[in-house]
């Protein structure tokens, strides 16, 4: 099986857990024999991944200019106006930025080189959405595959392209929609975006039931051509089985994650406060960047909570490694969470973990403790229950062990495979 991926992030190219996600995931189909050309919008090594290719946008040879633009526009409705975007932006973000800037003309999005690609989220991301797409195209037309599999809204356009052109079946995989994104406010283009990469699709990929549903309910897509792919962790450990030493005595309590309306991070901080009003012998971490930062710094200072809780700022890599292994208690408190991955790499280091009924991974994780996101008294009642509790905590951990076992990308690969092979007619 020949498969054309189109991805905005992989390892080392990567801002969040969609990079991850695709790694997992291809990992999973290429010990199952799939043979993968995974392109992103800008590669710099000359790396091919291992067991894929990895192709840049950036680097292929093809016409990306004004007439092309202009094209793709008449036969995609949605890029009738071109304006900035990009992918986590509050509404009054967005608005800001449209107040400063003029509509993108086709001649900006051509731009002065055709490989001029950041390969990044910023205020150019919908030029180079559309500069990928056409290049999306042009690789479909030069190239042999069995199948076109395109994550998220800023890929979908390219797997659009690349199905026009060579009349392959698609896969849209929806990791995250415009609503967990903006709640009710949504970015109407981005949404537009998805609605058309689903409508195209052969057949979608939904991290969890819960995205199934907005899916069917909120974008009108008939539910027989959505399949339920749970998202998986590595169970690889780096740092080895012995856990770090940390520089304090306290029990530390984790919130790993982008700090925006969507993760919840304000009732991580008014948690917080409650657990310490009736036990100082705890601290909180936040890791992290987003919108509300300044306000979490600002609101930690009100609560009094400085000499008790640390913002450690974006992590990555083996940093994150060593602030898992140093936790006591994970906690994901996300407003609306499609899946959320970050509660089973808690669990790879025998962290137990607190996640939001909102989320897509309370699903898969049947004994884990679940809370409203908006609950903090009862979010407060279990931190201070855990850690107070030695036989708890043990029983949390050994819950998370089993279920690590249960939850494995080659399972979730097999579920894509057998997708392709249904769109294929069962081509090897």
């Amino acid at each position: 099986m020949r498969v054309l991926m189109f991805g905005w992030e992989f390892p080392p190219y990567i801002s969040g857990g969609l990079g991850t996600a695709c790694l997992g995931l291809t990992r999973g189909l290429a010990r199952l024999g799939t043979d993968i050309v995974f392109v992103l919008p800008r590669l710099d090594s000359k790396e091919e991944g291992g067991h894929l290719t990895l192709m840049g946008a950036n680097r292929i040879r093809a016409k990306v200019g004004i007439s092309e633009i202009l094209e793709l526009r008449e036969r995609v409705s949605v890029l009738e106006v071109l304006s900035p975007l990009r992918p986590y932006l509050t509404e009054k973000e967005y608005r800001s930025i449209l107040e400063r800037s003029e509509h993108i003309t086709a001649q900006d999005i051509a731009g002065e080189l055709n490989n001029d690609f950041t390969g990044g989220y910023g205020g150019n991301l919908m030029a180079e959405i559309v500069r990928y797409s056409v290049v999306g195209a042009h690789l479909a037309a030069s190239r042999e595959f069995d199948v076109i599999h395109a994550h998220d809204w800023m890929t979908v356009l390219a797997g659009i392209e690349a199905k026009r052109v060579s009349g392959k079946p698609l896969v849209v995989h929806a990791h995250a929609l415009e609503f967990d994104r903006s709640g009710e406010h949504v970015n109407q283009q981005v949404y537009d975006i998805e609605r058309a990469g689903f409508e195209a699709a052969d057949r979608i990929c939904a991290v969890s039931h819960f995205t199934r549903e907005t899916i069917i309910n909120r974008y009108s897509i008939d539910p027989a051509k959505i399949t339920v792919v749970h998202n998986a962790v590595s169970k690889k450990r780096r740092l080895g089985q012995m856990r770090i030493e940390k520089p304090f005595k306290e029990k530390l309590v984790l919130f790993l994650g982008r700090i925006t309306f969507q993760k919840g991070p304000d009732y991580f901080v008014e948690a917080a406060a409650k657990v310490l009003r009736q036990n100082r012998d705890i601290r909180f971490a936040m890791a992290g960047s987003g919108d509300m930062f300044p306000r979490m710094v600002e609101r930690m200072a009100e609560l009094r909570m400085a000499d008790r809780f640390h913002f450690l700022g974006f992590v990555r890599g083996m940093d994150v490694e060593r602030i898992y292994a140093m936790s006591d208690l994970y906690v994901m408190p996300s407003v609306t969470e499609p899946f959320g991955i970050t509660p089973l790499e808690a669990m790879v280091y025998d962290v137990p973990s607190i996640v939001s009924r909102q989320s897509g991974v309370a699903e898969i994780m049947e004994n884990a403790v679940k809370v409203d996101f908006w609950d903090v008294d009862r979010l407060a009642f279990e931190i201070l229950d855990i850690l107070g509790n030695e036989d708890r905590s043990a029983l949390l951990k050994l819950s998370g062990r089993h279920t690590l076992k249960r939850v494995q990308w080659e399972h979730s690969a097999q579920k894509v495979l057998d997708i392709y092979r249904q769109l294929t007619g069962g081509a090897s």
